[in-house]
């Protein structure tokens, strides 16, 4: 009987969690291509480059996209369940809910567990991929395109102007000039009435056939009075090639990219961390010395100790004692500009390393926080799904979409105050699973129960149970004794 219930239920967890799962992959990676939609456009980069791209960029989500869909499917299943009164008939057979949330429980403890293992082990590796080709794909140049009445210097050395462009794949083209910069000392201009263009070896020259034309040549000349002579040839048919290899995609060695934290696995990022953490102390221990080197630098004993004493002894008059003290005194303000310059130096050195510390530790916390998610999504969308008792699409979308933009704020938000340093960094990186946890367990509760949070009988009884009098009266019915 328990083993048939198991297999029950794990049925229908699989085919929601599959489903949603693909679902909020596709709509996460779709937001994540609009991010650098503009440096992929217009490069002709071909589907092996943007395959690749898409594979990484995939991978990278699916931490994200584990929590939402145990979340939703969870809360699909067990509403459905609820909804066909198959919990009802569960439960009347003397099995508790938590015997019934078991299954999908131990299925998303495997989640959270693998979860984490693929944070550890196969995104830094995802993300070095998906960054390295990013960064090649963002400095690669736009796909040859000549535009009508436009000058074109996209490639290396030539300038390119075309006046109309006709035919069905707009290869034929009429006025054109080309200027050519690839001799130093020398400038050529190469003007056709008419021309075609075309692809040579594969895509990787253009060829331009130009018709009824003229070369000018202009070559440095001592002799001439102008300093260059100007040379004109004729020409009916004349062909020129272009070299296309500034458009390739060439790829930065990987090794470049590896320093980054984003890269790095949990071990090395603790590595990271104790490093960071003691060259910051050993800043801090150098403060006291140079507070003191300070001291000695701000003394008044030792700007103009001539003058000093000069004015100790009042030696000099009243009249040049304005006159004696200026130096002094400009001295003295430059010292102090110099300090202060110093003293922001140093604020800002140790402020950075402070900051790359927090950083750091807040990959390595985040690691462990997205993948705990997976569960604790479970334990809010299994018991409301109990509650709610709607299955299907559309209830459990809402009430997910729901909870899923609090814990994405909350994350957001407690990310960004950890790295700011307005909360500690492990509070602010956990901060959504502490803030959500109690409310998943305040849901266990009430499922546990048969309590019916969308009955108006249950926030009737509610103040009545939190001993608030007051508040009882404003929520019975008038009339009611």
């Amino acid at each position: 009987m328990i083993k048939k219930l198991d297999k029950l239920i794990l049925k229908a967890f699989a085919g929601p969690f599959l489903l949603t799962f693909a679902v909020v992959q596709f709509i996460l990676l779709t937001q994540t291509l609009l991010k650098y939609l503009d440096d992929i456009i217009g490069k002709d980069l071909g589907l092996p480059v943007i395959g690749k791209l898409l594979f990484f960029l995939s991978v990278l989500i699916v931490p994200t996209s584990l929590p939402l869909a145990v979340l939703l499917s969870s809360l699909m299943t067990y509403g459905s369940m609820g909804e066909h009164h198959e919990l009802t008939a569960i439960k009347a057979s003397g099995i508790a809910l938590t015997r019934i949330l078991r299954p999908v429980m131990i299925v998303s403890a495997g989640l959270m567990l693998g979860s984490f293992w693929f944070n550890k082990a196969v995104v830094p590796r995802a993300n070095l991929k998906a960054y390295s080709l990013l960064w090649d794909v963002r400095q690669q140049k736009l796909a040859l395109d000549i535009r009508e009445g436009v000058f074109y210097g996209g490639i290396p050395g030539y300038t390119i102007k075309v006046d109309h462009k006709t035919g069905p794949e707009k290869d034929r083209l009429h006025g054109v000039i080309i200027y050519d910069h690839t001799k130093s000392g020398s400038a050529t201009v190469m003007l056709a009435d008419s021309g075609r263009m075309f692809t040579r070896f594969n895509g990787a020259y253009l060829g331009l056939e130009l018709f009824h034309g003229h070369n000018y040549v202009e070559t440095p000349d001592p002799q001439s009075r102008a300093g260059a002579t100007m040379l004109r040839q004729g020409f009916d048919h004349s062909l020129v090639t272009f070299s296309l290899s500034s458009f390739d995609l060439n790829r930065t060695k990987e090794e470049l990219f590896q320093t980054n934290r984003m890269m790095l696995t949990i071990p090395q990022l603790r590595t990271g961390t104790d490093s960071i953490q003691r060259r910051l102390g050993q800043e801090r221990r150098q403060l006291p010395r140079q507070l003191d080197t300070y001291y000695t630098y701000l003394r008044f004993d030792t700007l103009g100790a001539a003058a000093n004493r000069r004015v100790a002894r009042w030696q000099v008059p009243a009249r040049r004692l304005a006159k004696l003290t200026a130096p002094v005194a400009e001295q003295a303000a430059n010292r102090a500009r110099n300090l202060r310059s110093s003293f922001k130096s140093t604020a800002e050195r140790l402020d950075g390393l402070a900051r790359d510390s927090a950083q750091y530790r807040v990959e390595i916390y985040n690691k462990y926080a997205q993948s705990v998610a997976v569960l604790l999504m479970f334990l809010i969308g299994a018991p409301l799904g109990s509650i709610i008792k709607k299955g299907g699409l559309g209830v459990p979308i809402l009430v997910s979409i729901l909870f899923f933009i609090v814990f994405y704020v909350l994350t957001i938000m407690g990310t960004k105050y950890a790295k700011e340093f307005v909360l500690p960094v492990g509070v602010g990186v956990w901060l959504a699973n502490l803030v959500l946890l109690p409310i998943g367990l305040f849901l266990l509760f009430q499922a546990y129960n048969d309590s019916g949070l969308l009955e108006v009988d249950f926030w009737r009884r509610l103040p009545r149970r939190l001993g608030l009098p007051g508040l009882r009266r404003l929520t019975e019915p008038a009339g009611e004794e």
